[in-house]
């Protein structure tokens, strides 16, 4: 292997999705409840190991299915808002926004995210932290950088990249 060669593999599958609904709602401003059907990508960098790879592409389409299957067919409720409070209401999930419009989904049907903003960049963040933790718990070294990409329709998607220290 040449010492000055980088290396990124890409894993872009079609059952790397999620449908759910959500809303965007900041201070002054919420829009109506819609969903999406989101693809995902995941981009990752690193060094070709004495195997021939960077990394396993079951292990990263093992762990973003498992991300992916958690908000799909969900709610997505960003539990990090500065304008909706979120609350548990005995089986049901309760969100209410600053100008006291209110909703109620069965806590089975909420996908609980510890984001600001159900948008396509959080949720990109989402799952890229949710990835790197993953891949850190499988002992997978030589990681120089992730990519993730959120996807809310053709030609619309947010990516996140992120350096990874002592990769």
């Amino acid at each position: 292997m040449s010492a000055g060669r980088s290396y990124r593999v890409l894993v872009a599958k079609d059952f790397l999705k999620f449908s759910a609904a959500h809303f965007i709602a900041y201070k002054g401003f919420r829009e109506p409840l819609h969903g999406h059907n989101y693809q995902v990508s995941v981009a990752i960098s690193g060094t070709v190991g004495p195997d021939g790879y960077v990394l396993d592409f079951g292990v990263v389409k093992d762990i973003t299915r498992a991300v992916c299957g958690e908000l799909d067919e969900r709610v997505l409720v960003p539990t990090a808002s500065d304008c909706l409070t979120v609350s548990r209401d005995g089986p049901s999930v309760v969100m209410v926004y600053e100008d006291g419009a209110r909703f109620v989904f069965p806590a089975s049907d909420a996908a609980l995210v510890p984001i600001a903003h159900a948008s396509a960049e959080e949720l990109a963040g989402y799952v890229l932290e949710r990835l790197r933790d993953a891949l850190r718990d499988h002992a997978v070294r030589g990681l120089t950088e992730i990519e993730v990409g959120v996807g809310e329709a053709p030609g619309q998607v947010a990516y996140v990249r992120e350096r990874l220290v002592g990769g």
